[in-house]
């Protein structure tokens, strides 16, 4: 393999590290290699990625690297986040939106066991939207987070109390369940949310 190449890989897994980073021994490790073989694809890394004058720079902070913005695009970044949100929400947090709704107070993990996938991006979404919100921490180990639905979700839906929710037929199988939650809010959510 290649220093570019394994530059390559070190950048993609530094990505998908995100804010929390890698450092050498991590990054050699996952690449079965020695570190000093890392040090050579950060050093390749961050030649790429100065030369191509690219949108992100790679930084070392406490022997941690990660991928950073550049700080001469912060006006742009900034920018960015001040653009106001599409009004729609996607089917995912749609989804989400209704086991949160319909089994509240609810954790991250016991949503993604009902969704059969991850969905800690649609929980940030709607936390984000202020439609759901913590709602304080489950007993037991780990003390995940529990969500629940804010007023501003009954305002979206235009609900008086979550009471008034339409009960959802009994079906047999629970996914069959799941998605007649998500077609409640297709149905309800296309127009409340434009």
């Amino acid at each position: 393999m290649t220093v570019e190449e394994r530059a390559a890989i070190v950048e993609g897994m530094l990505f998908a590290a995100g804010n929390e980073g890698a450092d050498r021994q991590m990054l050699a490790n996952a690449l079965e290699c020695h570190e000093e073989v890392v040090a050579e694809a950060l050093a390749c890394l961050q030649e790429r990625l100065d030369e191509e004058q690219r949108g992100v720079q790679l930084i070392e902070i406490a022997g941690v690297f990660q991928l950073t913005t550049r700080p001469e695009h912060f006006s742009y970044i900034e920018r960015l986040s001040t653009i106001p949100e599409n009004s729609t929400l996607s089917r995912a947090a749609l989804e989400t939106l209704a086991i949160i709704a319909y089994n509240q107070p609810i954790t991250r993990p016991e949503i993604e066991d009902i969704r059969g996938v991850k969905c800690e991006r649609a929980i940030q979404t709607l936390v984000q939207r202020e439609l759901i919100e913590d709602r304080g921490r489950k007993e037991g180990s780990g003390r995940a987070i529990l969500y629940g639905t804010t007023s501003a979700f009954l305002e979206h839906f235009g609900l008086k109390s979550i009471e008034g929710l339409p009960p959802l037929p009994f079906v047999e199988e629970e996914s069959d369940a799941e998605e007649d939650k998500a077609l409640f809010f297709d149905t309800l959510g296309d127009e409340q949310l434009s």
